[in-house]
């Protein structure tokens, strides 16, 4: 499997992308913009369980997101910070963070 490009994407581009991954919306804009998405956990030791995966898939991929962690809440926000914007790193990203957990 070859890397995904490492450019910005239009916002044509943006938008298709965005609506291939469930539950992940535009925060954010101009060079600030990100694909963020909130998961919520039935206990706080669920969420740092998560955000340890998170790290695990960051490294693994040599990306690494935003993450804001409250009691029994993550907020993942992805965005690739060499090209100012959104590239298909970042959506490529938010799928396998949806693939940590179970349907």
């Amino acid at each position: 499997m070859s890397a995904p490009e490492v450019r910005a994407l239009k916002p044509t581009e943006v938008i298709m992308a965005l609506s291939q991954i469930s539950g992940w919306g535009l925060s954010g804009d101009g060079e600030n913009v990100t694909i963020e998405k909130t998961f919520e956990f039935a206990e706080h030791t669920h969420a740092l369980l998560f955000v340890n995966s998170m790290g695990w898939l960051s490294e693994k991929i040599h990306h690494h997101p935003e993450l804001l962690l409250t009691y029994r809440r993550c907020v993942v926000r992805w965005s690739t910070h060499d090209v100012c914007g959104l590239s298909r790193l970042d959506f490529e990203a938010a799928s396998q963070t949806d693939a940590l957990l179970p349907a």
